[in-house]
């Protein structure tokens, strides 16, 4: 009964060092638990995804001395083990080493190229699916996409190679939905290759992208064995009982037939010897785990989290400033920024202005009372005064228009820019996906930053975090009066954001069903919206391309972000 160990790591891209003592350390865990196979996330030498850095012939090189680095770690162990390998090519490699010796290096057939992937522009797909043999036991191995088609290499390696484990190291991005979706499609490719499946999956954030982990054992049936903790490091450890895979193999007909057709037209898989007999070793009792998913906001609150922590730590910040406005948006980032980095490393910074309401100003101050963090208060009234006497001649006495609403959001941006320069703060924006979709939102205002925690959060679902935060904190730690107030810019007397936009409740569906799932207006209206705001949403969306090029990086949550994921031109003609 071999032992494997799923070491789901953070890894952190191009630092080559350090993933390598990390990986040495895990490895080190693993033997002492008495683990047979030990499987490393898809490129943990490099980080996922390392994008032009695969580009220096130095960065492959140093990818490859890593992966001897750790060969000479693999006495009476076998690693599987991620990284980019060259060799006439650039490849998404799997080194399979034993007793500190490299046994193969797979090559991971198929390379992603859609939504946030670009693997195409890197790697060249292997071609082979070979299955390896540990004394008693057969594996195969493969790479994260490879696992996701129901065919080859996973059949070739279940049905001609006989695999009774097929380990499938990966980087999977988190979207809101796709954990369970994923692990279906995993329970499938066991079930249906009578096979048992191990998936090590990578955790962590990297710029837009978070990694869940969730790694999981499957067995061959398409039950749960063990499954690893969501959005943190862990070493899962399981013993896999491959004597059930022939008992399961043989009573099941269509899986026969199919063997039997497939030697029929192709070769028996390739069969890699590694140790006939593998040295004994004292395996100390281990508990099999099955971790918990989290519900459908903690799971989205967590990846912010997640995703907000280490992109400040991995970029060498250690604090940021919130613009604290007094409405929702920017007490959610707070909230966020406050989990990930810590109360101390928060500052809140209030820039009230003429039209800024006496509750705003008292929310922000309870806001930041209750998350204990500093609160700065600078009022813009001078500036903004200034500004609008530097502007008087050449303005020509012209009525007051969105020109003077942007000018106090530039202001804002501009302090706290300064702020950051001084004081060496990431500014943190606090803009929404729905705000973003439609360019509510100012160009080197509002938008000014270093990092935009909410960009792909739907204004809706910003406040059922905000109420799940609250409800996990058992107190109002974000004022009612912020969850319950009407949504406003507050750049002229009684703005509301209904003045411009349809509530919020009919503004995320159609956007969801345009920018989401690319329904036309005219299946958009069919849907049972209004023509006339279906196609003023869109003529917004359309038109502000050139907003979203402009803004700073972002969490991805949902199934089709701003950025890497949907790619627009700015000019751009045609008119859905």
């Amino acid at each position: 009964m071999p032992r494997i160990a799923l070491a789901q790591i953070n890894a952190r891209v191009g630092d080559i060092e350090g993933n390598l003592n990390k990986i040495l350390r895990y490895l080190s865990s693993a033997k002492d638990s008495g683990v047979d196979i030990v499987c490393f996330p898809e490129l943990s030498i490099t980080g996922y995804p390392p994008e032009d850095l695969l580009l220096k012939p130095n960065f492959i090189n140093d990818s490859i001395d890593a992966v001897q680095e750790v060969r000479k770690a693999t006495e009476n162990i076998t690693v599987i083990l991620g990284y980019a390998d060259r060799k006439e090519d650039i490849y998404n490699a799997a080194a399979i080493i034993h007793d500190k010796k490299i046994v193969d290096v797979y090559h991971k057939r198929y390379l992603p190229n859609y939504g946030v992937f670009d693997e195409n522009r890197y790697f060249q797909s292997g071609v082979r699916a070979p299955v390896y043999k540990l004394g008693g036991v057969i594996f195969g191995v493969n790479i994260c996409e490879d696992i996701w088609y129901p065919g080859d290499p996973t059949r070739r390696q279940a049905l001609l190679g006989d695999a009774q484990i097929i380990i499938n190291i990966s980087s999977s991005p988190y979207y809101a939905s796709k954990i369970g979706s994923r692990e279906r499609m995993l329970m499938t490719r066991a079930k249906d290759n009578s096979v048992n499946v191990v998936f090590c999956n990578m955790v962590g954030g990297q710029d837009e992208l978070v990694f869940d982990g969730n790694s999981v054992v499957i067995g061959e049936t398409g039950s749960i064995i063990a499954r690893a903790k969501s959005f943190e490091e862990d070493l899962l450890i399981a013993d896999i009982n491959v004597n059930r895979v022939f008992r399961s193999r043989i009573h099941d007909p269509r899986r026969r037939k199919e063997r039997h057709t497939l030697e029929l037209h192709s070769e028996k898989a390739e069969i890699i010897d590694i140790s006939k007999t593998p040295k004994q070793k004292e395996k100390p009792t281990i508990q099999l785990r099955i971790e918990d998913f989290y519900q459908k906001e903690e799971e989205i609150f967590r990846a912010l989290v997640l995703g907000t922590k280490d992109y400040v730590s991995k970029n060498g910040f250690k604090k940021v400033a919130v613009g604290l406005s007094g409405g929702i948006d920017s007490a959610l980032v707070a909230a966020i920024a406050v989990e990930a980095l810590g109360s101390d490393n928060v500052v809140g910074v209030a820039m009230p202005s003429r039209y800024s309401s006496k509750a705003s100003v008292t929310d922000s101050e309870k806001l930041s009372a209750n998350l204990s963090v500093e609160l700065i208060n600078i009022p813009i009234e001078k500036a903004l005064k200034s500004y609008l006497q530097m502007f008087s001649d050449v303005f020509g006495g012209k009525k007051q228009d969105i020109t003077e609403e942007n000018l106090q959001a530039r202001i804002r941006g501009n302090i706290l820019m300064a702020l950051s320069n001084k004081f060496g703060w990431l500014v943190l924006t606090t803009g929404n996906k729905s705000e973003m979709s439609v360019g509510y939102c100012t160009l080197y205002g509002d938008m000014a930053g270093g990092f935009a925690v909410i960009k792909d959060v739907p204004k809706t679902i910003v406040y059922k975090l905000s109420n799940f935060y609250n409800v996990s904190k058992g107190s109002e730690v974000i004022p009612s009066s912020i969850l319950t107030k009407p949504p406003s810019a507050e750049l002229r007397p009684e703005q509301l954001d209904t003045d411009s936009l349809p509530p919020y409740e009919v503004l995320d569906p159609i956007l969801k069903a345009y920018v989401e799932d690319d329904l036309s207006a005219e299946e958009i209206i069919s849907l049972g919206f209004k023509k006339s705001i279906v196609k003023k949403i869109i003529k917004l969306v359309d038109q502000n391309e050139y907003k979203r090029r402009q803004a700073p990086p972002g969490i991805k949550i949902t199934a089709r972000a701003f950025g890497k994921d949907r790619r627009f031109p700015i000019t751009n003609l045609y008119k859905a």
